[in-house]
């Protein structure tokens, strides 16, 4: 099984994993059984207070009887009703409880799965898991325990109520439940299968909405002209969603009209019965309160057990979903924490990078390695230059010393360390980046410089900003540095983003920079600006800069030209301008003008 594989389950353990979810809250789980037990078997007083109301006060004319029965029904009542009140909310906490806690592991599980993953699944997938999945099994979780308890328990006792007063009466009302039973079983699998197709259109749906309806697909809509193209997938998708639920609905009403059915016809073949057993068979043991008592009782057994059905078919449908949610929570993360992790702060590293004989590979099955034979070392505080044609391999090599890839062969080390010896805390800690394209979240420009030092005051942010040369703009805002920036910080210019990151990666501090084409894709007025901040950013780190103008790079200690994977030339700029190799015809393509 190839890493991020989930393990197959069976249902049985899938409900033991469900199961387990509530042993965190086993205090709350007792307090639930123990209003439950209250609240049916005093509601079970009922049924008897009202056969002894009209046997003995009724037919006896007798009103002490009648006013006291009467008032132990109303007394049996509420204390029935508060008790169920009770472990409703109780029932509520606990479910929303274990919601919480499903969704709080998935987001922190999936935020633990490496890069690789990430490039392989849609966006819009995990987020229906972590959104529709849960919330789909909501209902099973928040109504099943208490619903089971007390509609299990009223069930019970009532039928044992019931057989006191008839076992005629009883043997017929309970007689159809076992086939109703067989029905709510095969009912649960044609469900399970539909509510699968379901959430998996859902999912399909959602993914398709987040990836058409943001900034960036909104732009390549109007820009494309294709409305008609984005709208056909979304009405084929939404109706796929519509068609399963159909089928769900269709057959979840199916089954309870015909439950219903049964519901309304048992009383009356009850009453036959009674009157078959009092006028043909002269059976005087049948009393008028006996038979009103027990027909009460009916509600009591019926409504239960469509309950306890109803559980069976929710239950059976949502341990798919329940296996989809664990599918993700078994996910294997390929880049973790080795089993004694060397914990490091920057305070403890001077910055020295080694590759040694690296190799690596996206994927096992390449025909070609991306990076073959890479011997590199950078000294404590050096500026390395990466450059190279478009798919060289600059940006792999970069990303193997943050162990966002780890290597195929050979080992990268910090310091000597082995970066897999590193916990990957240490290493967020270690390294700072600053890529092509700056990613903000839709949130203020504070609150997205924070993410460089999470504890950083206002000061030491403002500091950060000034350095990276975005105070001043950020000044001149309306709202400053509570300016929100936009979705993937759509608000801001290219260079404004970049100066962001910079000032974040100022406040973070990092012995080691990566500065992945910072300025390449900036205008010069932008692109001199974000150069001076990254100017006053590098020294005292080790820094690894890829870019492709070259002029960027000039003043770099150390040159390293790639090309398809492997190392062909380094040296500083004016070595490799003498040595006349692809350095050379790099340089020449860009100034020949």
């Amino acid at each position: 099984m190839g890493p991020g594989r989930p393990p197959k389950k069976l249902d049985r353990t899938i409900i033991s994993r469900v199961a387990a979810q509530f042993r965190p809250y086993r205090p709350q789980v007792t307090l639930i059984v123990v209003l439950v037990m209250i609240s049916a078997t005093i509601g079970l007083a009922n049924p008897f207070l009202l056969k002894h109301l009209i046997d003995h006060g009724l037919r006896a004319n007798n009103l002490h009887v009648i006013t006291v029965d009467s008032l132990l029904t109303i007394a049996a009542t509420l204390i029935a009703t508060a008790a169920g009140v009770a472990y409703a909310y109780m029932s509520i906490l606990v479910g929303q409880g274990i919601m919480r806690d499903l969704r709080n592991g998935l987001f922190t599980h999936l935020q633990a799965m490496p890069l690789r993953w990430f490039t392989n699944v849609r966006t819009g997938e995990m987020q229906s898991r972590i959104t529709n999945d849960v919330t789909s099994v909501q209902g099973a979780v928040s109504d099943t325990l208490a619903n089971v308890l007390n509609n299990a328990t009223t069930a019970i006792s009532t039928i044992v109520a019931m057989l006191i007063l008839d076992w005629r009466l009883t043997a017929l009302s309970v007689g159809v439940l076992p086939f109703f039973a067989l029905i709510a079983a095969k009912v649960g699998k044609w469900a399970d299968v539909e509510r699968r197709k379901s959430q998996e259109n859902l999912a399909a749906l959602t993914a398709t909405t987040n990836e058409v309806l943001n900034v960036s697909g909104a732009l390549l809509t109007k820009v494309s002209g294709r409305y008609d193209l984005a709208g056909e997938r979304f009405a084929k998708e939404n109706a796929e969603v519509a068609a399963t639920q159909v089928r769900l609905q269709t057959i979840m009403r199916g089954f309870f009209s015909l439950f219903g059915l049964t519901f309304t016809i048992t009383p009356t073949l009850v009453f036959w019965l009674a009157g078959y057993l009092i006028i043909g068979r002269r059976d005087a043991n049948l009393s008028l309160g006996t038979i009103i008592a027990f027909t009460s009782m009916q509600g009591r057994l019926f409504f239960p057990v469509t309950q306890l059905l109803n559980v069976q078919v929710e239950l059976g449908s949502s341990v798919s979903l329940f296996g989809r949610i664990f599918e993700y929570l078994d996910l294997v993360p390929e880049i973790r924490d080795a089993e004694n992790p060397t914990h490091l702060t920057p305070a403890d590293i001077r910055g020295e990078v080694a590759f040694e004989n690296v190799g690596f590979r996206y994927d096992e099955n390449q025909s070609r390695p991306t990076l073959e034979n890479i011997d590199l070392r950078a000294d404590a505080g050096q500026l390395v230059a990466l450059v190279g044609s478009s798919g060289a391999g600059k940006t792999s090599l970069t990303y193997l010393i943050p162990r966002l890839y780890d290597v195929t062969e050979g080992r990268v080390t910090i310091d000597g360390h082995d970066v897999r010896d590193i916990s990957l805390a240490s290493l967020g800690q270690i390294i700072g980046f600053v890529t092509q394209e700056t990613y903000l979240v839709h949130d203020t420009i504070r609150e997205n410089l924070r993410y460089g030092r999470s504890d950083a005051t206002d000061e030491q942010i403002e500091e950060a900003a000034k350095a990276a040369a975005i105070h001043n703009h950020i000044m001149s805002l309306p709202d400053g540095y509570a300016t929100v920036v936009g979705e993937r910080g759509y608000k801001l210019s290219g260079g404004e983003k970049q100066r962001i990151s910079i000032a974040r990666a100022i406040l973070k501090d990092p012995r080691v920079l990566i500065l992945d084409e910072a300025t390449s894709a900036l205008d010069t007025q932008s692109e001199r600006l974000v150069q001076g901040a990254l100017e006053r950013l590098m020294p005292g780190r080790t820094t690894f800069a890829i870019a492709h103008r070259l002029s960027t790079v000039r003043a770099a200690d150390l040159i390293v030209v790639m090309s398809h994977g492997r190392i062909v030339e380094r040296g500083t700029h004016e070595e490799l301008l003498a040595h006349g190799g692809e350095y050379r015809r790099l340089y020449d393509l860009q100034f020949e003008d």
